[in-house]
């Protein structure tokens, strides 16, 4: 919603900029011929101010906008061999932490979120489980493997996996039907 209200904020101080420019050439050059009373300059100077006021903070707004620092997730992770430079989406290092993770039975509903810091990735592996295994054991044997997977796909160090376990899924109950 943001992004849309700043570009209509864009289209507008575009649009008054060129109006004002093209009036501006237009009375300067003479080709709009001007004569105003005192009263009629009055409203003309407040009606200017009006109009400068606004488009001051239009200005500040898109001068904002234009230095502000992206604060989103970083894309991809950079990385130099002797051939090249090699460019892998943090898309593409969750989903082979879904994959890593997925490999573990008793694991449902896994999300993936992954932050380049420093240090490393930071991997944060959301999951259900079945309830039928131990949790300590299970979310340890998954830190594991998905460290060690992702270190040995991507090349990348991993310097922390954390597993959040939000719930444990419920068994479907089947009643027997009887006739």
């Amino acid at each position: 919603m943001a992004k849309v209200m700043d570009r209509l904020l864009l289209f507008l101080y575009s649009l008054s900029i060129g109006i004002i420019s093209i009036l501006a050439i237009l009375l300067l050059s003479g080709a709009i011929p001007y004569a105003l009373s005192i009263e009629d300059e009055r409203v003309v100077w407040f009606a200017s101010l009006i109009i400068a006021g606004v488009l001051l903070l239009l200005s500040l707004r898109v001068f904002y906008i234009s230095i502000r620092r992206n604060q989103s997730v970083q894309h991809s992770i950079d990385q130099r061999t002797e051939y090249g430079d090699i460019q892998i989406s943090v898309d593409t290092i969750e989903n082979l932490c879904l994959k890593a993770s997925s490999r573990f039975r008793g694991m449902q509903d896994l999300k993936a979120r992954v932050r380049v810091l420093e240090s490393g990735l930071d991997i944060t592996i959301r999951a259900v489980v079945d309830g039928e295994s131990s949790i300590p054991a299970l979310t340890s044997e998954v830190q594991k493997g998905v460290h060690n997977h992702v270190e040995e796909i991507t090349g990348i160090p991993v310097s922390n996996v954390s597993v959040y376990i939000a719930n444990v899924s419920q068994s479907p109950s089947f009643k027997s039907r009887v006739e």
